[in-house]
């Protein structure tokens, strides 16, 4: 539903007669969109999915936060360095002097020793599986000493991206499986929770943050906001101060309205149709482990008319099999690459060319081909309801594809479904995105490594249940060196199998959008200041460095 004006002058004053009487006049509050909500249930857990998403990065602090838009450049938190042993089995950080918690309990080596214990005795707690990455942990003074089960010159970036929290408090929660943590005590700049309703959340200074003299923000200031749609009527008001929205046509709905609207949108990350090698319907099945359809679905697919139409142009075209794209065309092998764009090249003449040399024809003359074997093809492809670029994407795939005579349909449901029919494996196809790094091993990882086909952590991206032991050996092995010609080598490989097999449909290389409002506050990182990854979206932990660059205005 859309909230209207009456209803969020009520939410407003609800929140103010929730806070201290002296709140608004003493504090300072930025206003963030930091995921959407249907409701807002309290859980500050950093370890469980359903937690608020200002819990990590703000209530407890990462050791390192790596720059990825600056080729992962480390940038020291809670930890003053860290280093690794020649033959990258063996990390080391040491924990930074004069650290405390919120409640005033000092920070210490034995914080981060306790944390790792937690995830490997707890392993519904440890999403990314890091437990298998560690042999031991022991601590030398304030050095905290990974020895790693191999050898792994990325293991740094993703130690850091596990919360630690304090032990004097956490020893004593019987099942942290299900801790809401409703009161955290962290270690971060923003701990203490001052309002909370299912609308509305301000989460204020952290007394004891060890880092307080560079923070001039008082207060993040969440509201609830259920999807897109809720987003866009708050922001073109002016309401919210740090966004990332699909705004349709940015400049005329959110830049004319407010001299102070503003926005940058740097390259992002790849999107994809994504197909279901185990779909449970038989036509669909027949249809999709089968190559030359698989191909010529791609082709059918006009991506520039996408991104001119569902993004507003805010978008550059994808057609590396392997999902590259430009941002990461480094790592491309050139004749790979040109050796398999034909067949991620808009054609539907050449579409509907292979689909017939395949032995794909309509057999009942509804205009829609069936299998070789004459099996019904009745495609659904999902997206996330109230992601109006993902569905708008979704239905002109939906017009595409029925021109070239597959029979195909739009499906939306809340995320929750969407994600869990994926987990299932009991979708057909659906639009998705993928995660974002310095080289090309997040995306490829999380997309295409079997081991992401197991379990709920990762829902969206490696669930076409395509595998290929190759293929996960060589992402297994692309971080044992950290010699980059080396890891070019791999690269290369990697790309081959990912393209030669067509797994996914690559659709186009996105933006981060992301909206500041400059009314309350300056020193927003933007085109003329690209200092990070702009997004206020949990899973960015440079957003907390961004923070630290923001002063309220006078």
């Amino acid at each position: 539903m859309i909230i209207n004006k009456a209803h969020s002058l009520a939410l407003i004053t609800l929140a103010t007669l929730c806070a201290p009487t002296t709140f608004a006049a003493e504090k300072n509050q930025l206003t963030i969109v930091a995921d959407f909500y249907p409701t807002m249930i309290r859980n500050f857990n950093p370890y469980l999915a359903t937690n608020l998403r200002t819990t990590t990065d703000f209530i407890y602090e990462p050791l390192v936060v790596f720059n990825q838009m600056h080729g992962n450049k480390p940038v020291m938190r809670l930890a003053k360095n860290y280093y690794m042993s020649d033959d990258l089995k063996q990390v080391t950080f040491e924990i930074r002097d004069g650290v405390k918690w919120s409640d005033g309990t000092p920070f210490t080596a034995d914080d981060v020793v306790y944390s790792f214990q937690l995830i490997h005795d707890k392993p519904e707690l440890d999403p990314k599986s890091m437990d298998r990455w560690i042999k031991s942990i022991h601590q030398q003074d304030n050095k905290v000493i990974f020895e790693l089960t191999e050898a792994n010159s990325n293991l740094p970036f993703e130690i850091a991206s596990i919360p630690i929290v304090p032990k004097h408090i956490w020893k004593d929660i019987e099942k942290p499986e299900l801790f809401t943590n409703e009161n955290p005590v962290g270690s971060g700049p923003f701990t203490e929770i001052d309002t909370f309703t299912p609308q509305l959340y301000v989460q204020c200074r952290n007394p004891n943050y060890w880092d307080n003299d560079n923070l001039e923000v008082d207060c993040l200031r969440v509201p609830q906001i259920a999807n897109n749609d809720q987003l866009l009527n708050k922001i073109i008001k002016s309401e919210l101060d740090w966004t990332s929205a699909f705004i349709p046509d940015v400049d005329a709905l959110y830049v004319a309205r407010n001299p102070n609207h503003k926005y940058w949108y740097p390259a992002a990350s790849t999107q994809s149709f994504m197909m279901n090698f185990k779909t449970p319907h038989p036509g669909n099945n027949e249809a999709i482990n089968n190559l030359d359809f698989r191909r010529a679905l791609s082709m059918a697919i006009d991506r520039q008319k996408i991104i001119d139409v569902a993004f507003y142009g805010n978008g550059i075209v994808n057609d590396y099999a392997s999902g590259l794209g430009k941002g990461l065309e480094f790592w491309a092998d050139k004749d790979i690459y040109n050796q398999y764009k034909g067949f991620n090249t808009y054609n539907i003449d050449n579409a509907k060319a292979l689909l017939a040399k395949a032995g794909f024809k309509d057999i009942d003359g509804d205009g829609y081909v069936e299998t070789p074997t004459g099996k019904k093809i009745e495609i659904a492809i999902q997206s996330p309801t109230g992601w109006t670029d993902f569905n708008n994407t979704v239905q002109l795939g939906v017009e595409q594809l029925q021109i070239a005579g597959i029979d195909v349909k739009a499906k939306t449901s809340d995320f929750a479904v969407y994600n869990q029919a994926m987990t299932n494996g009991t979708y057909d196809m659906a639009y998705t995105n993928y995660f974002n790094g310095a080289d090309p091993y997040r995306y490829w990882n999380s997309a295409y490594h079997s081991r992401y086909q197991e379990g709920t952590s990762m829902p969206r991206f490696a669930m076409h249940f395509f595998k290929n032991a190759d293929l996960d050996q060589l992402l297994d092995n692309f971080y044992k060196t950290a010699n980059q010609d080396e890891q070019m080598v791999i690269a290369h490989k990697i790309q081959k199998i990912i393209a030669e097999n067509q797994i996914t449909i690559p659709v186009m290389s996105g933006v981060d959008v992301y909206q500041f409002n400059e009314s309350r506050y300056t020193g927003w990182w933007s085109t003329e200041n690209p200092k990070g990854r702009p997004l206020a979206w949990a899973g960015v932990p440079e957003r907390l460095l961004h923070v630290l660059d923001l002063k309220p205005k006078a």
